[in-house]
């Protein structure tokens, strides 16, 4: 086999790998949007089931991006752009951290402190942009494969929600710090909407990592 076909071969089983990686974390950040619904109709048997399913993803995340390590380590040269596949691999599985991380700490939170001043819904709605980021990024992955020109109208995409997020974070901060006294859900909420706008901030920089890919292969 020509060492062209064989760099061919080890390019679309790389990004394979890597979307699926990121299909993983979309799955998970599903199941976080869900937790909150779960958590203010304090339906604890389907609280439990999210935060195992967001467990269960982190480890394949986790595992995923050790196979994707081995995968470049083995391709060595052939893949010219070995660096900015693992820089991608090891972002996207930073966001996982920050998902089951909000995900604790939701769950430590009272039902009925999440109900003061609507905060459930300003959650849903900031969990559910953090979502469309994520959204984003899978289908910016699978555009490697397909179109990679077609990245850059996609990460415009990306900084546009990554923006829409930090405002949404901002005016919810002010909503918490007025609606709550409960020191210790005060604390864990702030932390959960500060998880989430981090996990946004990821994402933002997943999106550039895959760009500076995209010109690269």
């Amino acid at each position: 086999m020509y060492s062209g076909e064989m760099e061919i071969q080890a390019k679309r089983k790389t990004l394979a790998v890597l979307h699926d990686e990121v299909n993983r974390i979309l799955n998970s950040s599903r199941e976080l949007s869900q937790l909150v619904s779960c958590l203010t109709d304090q339906k604890d048997n389907e609280v439990q089931r999210c935060i195992d399913k967001m467990k269960d993803g982190e480890e394949e995340v986790k595992t995923i991006k050790s196979k994707i390590t081995r995968e470049v380590a083995e391709i060595g040269s052939l893949m010219l752009y070995r660096e900015d596949v693992l820089r991608t691999a090891y972002i996207i599985d930073d966001i996982a951290g920050y998902i089951s991380g909000t995900a604790f700490r939701l769950s430590n939170i009272k039902p009925s402190t999440l109900q003061n001043g609507n905060l459930d819904i300003d959650l849903k709605e900031l969990i559910g942009m953090a979502v469309d980021l994520i959204f984003k990024l899978n289908e910016m992955t699978r555009a490697l494969s397909i179109n990679p020109a077609g990245i850059l109208d996609l990460a415009h995409e990306v900084q546009r929600l990554e923006k829409e997020v930090d405002a949404k974070y901002r005016n919810m901060i002010i909503n918490v710090l007025n609606e709550i006294t409960s020191n210790k859900d005060l604390l864990l909420l702030k932390d959960a909407i500060e998880g989430i706008e981090g996990m946004a901030d990821k994402c933002q920089e997943a999106s550039d990592s895959l760009t500076i890919l995209a010109m690269s292969i």
